[in-house]
């Protein structure tokens, strides 16, 4: 659900399901900024933060449902940039990590990506065209959001269920991509028959052309 919903405020989200995998990954790419999991599957999220603290000079957000003031203040002390406590709003997460993103002075990605005539405005869910308003639905929005994130790469159907609707083929038919595809056509090219922004790659998926 993070992946999904942060791909629609801009960011690219690259998410892993253990402690493990996190730190092999840390070692061969490190990113803007992590978010991580005091409960872990497979590890105390609070060493694991020691040991990033340790190997890597990188923002790292305490995302987790340990509220009390003693697992805070062990969080904070023990090298957290901040500190979230769930529940929480999407939009309060993504303001947090574009507020430690400025402090640590890395830029935030774009709220706003424009191809040519065409913008999209992530923290507004604005979509505009020529400048004039284009109105969409919330998932119409979220589909386009993360084809401009990642402008050039081709997605499944399968892919696009999993990161937009944070579901999967066994449970939602693929076909709901194909529609919201076809709705967006019809919303944003000026030829929705021969699509200037959403190509078809034959026999693989879509890919959104910048």
């Amino acid at each position: 659900m993070l992946e999904r919903v942060l791909g629609s405020e801009g960011f690219t989200v690259d998410g892993v399901t253990s402690a493990a995998a996190a730190i092999a990954r840390l070692r061969s790419e490190v990113p803007d900024v992590v978010l991580l999991d005091v409960g872990l599957t497979d590890a105390d999220g609070f060493e694991v933060l020691s040991g990033l603290r340790k190997e890597l000079d990188v923002p790292v957000i305490l995302v987790t449902a340990r509220g009390s003031e003693p697992d805070r203040v062990r969080g904070l002390r023990g090298g957290a940039d901040d500190y979230v406590v769930k529940p929480f709003s999407y939009s309060e997460l993504a303001a947090r990590i574009d507020n430690v993103l400025r402090r640590v002075g890395r830029a935030a990605e774009p709220t706003v990506r424009e191809f040519g005539p065409l913008a999209i405005d992530t923290a507004s869910r604005e979509v505009k065209l020529n400048g004039e308003l284009v109105v969409t639905t919330a998932k119409e929005f979220d589909l386009l959001a993360f084809f401009a994130a990642k402008p050039g790469q081709v997605f499944s159907r399968e892919e696009l269920l999993r990161q937009v609707w944070a579901s999967s083929s066994d449970w939602q038919d693929p076909a709901t991509v194909t529609e919201h595809v076809r709705r967006l056509r019809l919303k944003i090219e000026v030829d929705p028959e021969h699509p200037r922004w959403i190509s078809t790659v034959r026999g693989v998926g879509y890919r959104f052309d910048p």
